[in-house]
């Protein structure tokens, strides 16, 4: 991959701290291929890392190929099946990196975390979920079950089988740490339309709990699951709401934000306002 040199961002966000975010973030790609993808379990497959070259100005990165390893199809519209195999690939990669902390990748992951979008938190309009942006983002931080999250985990971020029962992850850009609500979140939002998503909300969260409390039987059986799951699953709302200040910051107009969502955030700021 070659860097990128500062250019003209369709929003018109082409700043300086924008051009550095995505340097470092293909940085910390590199130290994942090179320092994380070999402890991967066959649980959350994802594209082994062979050897990464650095140049002046670019990273070749040479890994495994998803296709013949028997991950060949991209989904565009996912039926639950679909849903089903990334939850459960979700699931096991928290699980996996519960508790793990490195420097090699970001301190705060996912894309849009509050640190790193200073630009789209001056520009919400919003002016509540402004408010409390930063008390949203401490109880996620302060969430005493940390692991590692992918923080791309939208569903073009994800190859299936060719039954579209099983998934593999790629695409490792904002890898770091945090709560594994905020892919849980960023998931649903980008692979069920919103007119679904309240419907579909209950069997999302049951479904990825159910193979959480198998994943950590496995990876951390000294750890409660049914005890993660009472801190995590209120972190849902959270994590969306979360996710809410960026968007709506970044494109307040976009499809994202939505009847569903707003009551999502509006069901986080009611508990801040009361708390």
């Amino acid at each position: 991959m070659q860097l990128p040199k500062t250019s003209e961002h369709p929003r018109g966000w082409n700043t300086n701290l924008s051009h550095q975010r995505k340097l470092h973030s293909y940085q910390v790609e590199v130290n994942w291929y090179e320092n994380f993808s070999q402890d991967i379990s066959e649980r959350c497959p994802i594209p082994q890392g062979l050897k990464c070259f650095q140049r002046e100005n670019e990273w070749l990165i040479v890994m495994e190929d998803l296709a013949t390893s028997g991950f060949p199809s991209i989904i565009e519209n996912a039926e639950k099946q679909h849903l089903k195999a990334v939850l459960h690939w979700l699931a096991n990669f928290h699980a996996c990196f519960m508790g793990r902390r490195s420097e090699l990748i970001w301190e705060h992951g996912t894309y849009w975390h509050i640190s790193t979008r200073p630009d789209e938190l001056k520009a919400l309009e919003d002016k509540e979920l402004k408010k409390y942006a930063k008390d949203i983002d401490s109880m996620l931080e302060e969430n005493k079950y940390q692991t590692i999250v992918h923080g791309d985990a939208k569903l073009a971020n994800f190859c299936f089988n060719a039954e579209g029962t099983e998934c593999a992850g790629l695409d490792f850009q904002y890898v770091g740490h945090g709560c594994g609500m905020k892919d849980v979140a960023l998931f649903m939002s980008s692979s069920i339309e919103p007119k679904d998503c309240k419907r579909m909300e209950v069997w999302v969260l049951d479904t990825y709990f159910i193979a959480l409390d198998e994943a950590l039987k496995h990876y951390q059986p000294q750890l409660d699951s049914a005890d993660v799951e009472k801190a995590w699953r209120p972190m849902f709302a959270v994590a969306w709401a979360d996710f809410q200040r960026f968007i709506k910051g970044w494109s307040p107009n976009h499809w994202k934000v939505n009847v569903y969502t707003e009551g999502l955030r509006e069901g986080v700021l009611r508990d801040m306002r009361f708390n």
